[in-house]
């Protein structure tokens, strides 16, 4: 039955404090990095505090997904958030950089089920058509922290210390957890059925491998060989995978989502996004420092520019497709304006006002931010409701996937690039944003234009990404959301031949 529209408010408040608490984690955590591994005695070591939370939350996202399908979405909710919480507490007791690693692996495993239940919660309880409403305001979580994370994070660790960068979570976790229990609805689980176990390690072991080799590859963190066999079993262990799962009574990862059309094509939107975003936002903030010799803390305006205008067009277009339930004209816009946001960052010349960097990326942001949430709520609709948290799990999941691989191909060209070119004289070791702005006008000018060029084509490929975008939303059946919580409408199920 429809929730009242009080429950539904509070179920709103309730899984926007949990979704905010978890996307908070990471880019807190981030700014308090060097603090906490300097701590520690183990800068050396850094990235394995962001690598097992990364590698946790990415490896559950399946499997959580299945388990909400298996035994009920709510369920599952309150005991990521429990584990959340248990590992944050733990972390911050942390005496040196392997025990903190184990605590970051539970809140990787938490934050999973803190980023997918919400979107599964309200794909099971609200009509197809009250969806991207809701997951709209419930998105807002992701932008908002990333606005925000970096100033506390810094503001608790030099108030309190790193440690309270977990500790914190505790009473705000402990509030959400209440919200929670009051407002989450009991939600029908399907009746028992085998749990697809080697379906789950296969996948598990094919993402730690690709996430690794990329993570290597980027870093130069292992050797070639070990790189190369990372991959090769990242490649055996997918195709071990698809055959596994081809067999299996109830797969980890259901192919028939594949050969429904709209949901196949919402699949490819997600990857589009963790591509074409998420990747470039990274290196955004040095291109800016470099290309147009500004501060740190001045290049951060770029990245907020983009947050900010995804944070507007997400609420506006959820808003928007509620009231209309037509979907697909959003994808579309907003692949075509993302891509040409792309496209304008690289023809733009170094040395130019910042606020025009800034209006190309904003409009990266509006354009993404117009489906970003719009097409989880059509994957759901399109899918059956016994498959809303494997689907909901699968859109997450390659969008996370495509940001990761992405991130790493992207910063391996920049650094290559940049260090195939760079003017005689200059000493690699110190090519910084520091060092740039005491150096001569003349030096300033040749690393300007350097990396102008060696970011131009990353904008380009990312920007031919978005255009992929543009066929997949065209080639997205037209229909409308369903204003009851019934089987999806034809239009939605459509498969491919």
């Amino acid at each position: 039955m429809p929730l009242s529209r009080w429950r539904l408010r509070l179920l709103i408040v309730s899984l926007l404090t949990v979704s905010f608490l978890g996307a908070l984690d990471h880019t807190v955590v981030a700014t308090s990095l060097a603090t906490m591994s300097g701590d520690l005695g183990a800068i050396d070591q850094m990235s394995w505090i962001v690598v097992s939370y990364t590698l946790a939350s990415t490896v559950l996202l399946p499997v959580l997904g299945k388990l909400a399908d298996l035994f009920g979405a709510r369920l599952i909710f309150l005991t990521s958030l429990v584990i959340f919480l248990v590992a944050s507490l733990y972390c911050g007791f942390a005496q040196d950089v392997a025990q903190l690693a184990v605590g970051r692996v539970g809140q990787g495993i938490g934050s999973a089920g803190l980023h997918l239940m919400p979107q599964t919660i309200v794909g099971v309880v609200t009509t197809p058509r009250e969806r991207p409403r809701v997951l709209s305001l419930i998105g807002v979580a992701f932008p908002i922290a990333i606005l925000v994370g970096p100033l506390v994070g810094g503001f608790v660790t030099d108030a309190w210390g790193w440690r309270w960068v977990f500790w914190i979570n505790i009473p705000v976790g402990l509030v959400a957890l209440v919200l929670a229990v009051i407002a989450v609805p009991h939600i029908d689980r399907q009746p028992a059925r085998r749990f697809d176990v080697l379906g789950a390690v296969l996948l598990g072991v094919s993402i730690t491998a690709l996430v690794l080799a990329a993570g290597w590859a980027t870093s130069g963190g292992a050797d070639l060989p070990v790189i190369i066999a990372a991959a090769v079993v990242a490649a055996v262990g997918s195709l071990a995978f698809v055959m596994v799962e081809l067999r299996a009574s109830a797969p980890i990862v259901p192919l028939r989502h594949f050969a429904n059309r709209t949901v196949l094509m919402s699949i490819i939107l997600s990857t589009v996004i963790g591509v074409g975003l998420f990747s470039v936002v990274s290196y955004v903030p040095t291109y800016i420092q470099m290309a147009y010799r500004t501060s740190a803390t001045v290049s951060g305006l770029v990245p907020i520019a983009t947050v900010f205008g995804m944070l507007v067009s997400t609420l506006v277009t959820g808003w928007l497709a509620s009231r209309s339930g037509r979907y697909r004209l959003f994808p579309v816009i907003g692949t075509a304006l993302a891509a040409t946001g792309l496209f304008v960052m690289a023809a733009l010349p170094p040395g130019l006002p910042l606020w025009v960097p800034m209006a190309a990326m904003a409009v990266v942001g509006i354009g993404t931010g117009a489906f970003m949430n719009i097409i989880v709520a059509v994957a759901q609709s399109a899918a059956a409701r016994e498959d809303t948290g494997s689907v909901t799990a699968t859109v997450s999941l390659v969008r996370q996937i495509g940001s990761t691989t992405a991130t790493a191909v992207v910063g391996g060209v920049i650094g290559a690039g940049v260090l195939a070119g760079l003017p005689t004289g200059i000493d690699p070791a110190l090519l910084t944003p520091q060092a740039m702005q005491t150096a001569s006008a003349a030096v300033q000018a040749e690393v300007a234009a350097l990396y102008s060029a060696v970011l131009a084509p990353v904008f380009v490929g990312l920007g031919i990404a978005y255009l992929v975008g543009v066929v997949a939303a065209l080639l997205m059946p037209p229909g409308r959301l369903a204003d009851t919580l019934e089987e999806p409408a034809p239009a939605l199920a459509e498969r491919t031949p």
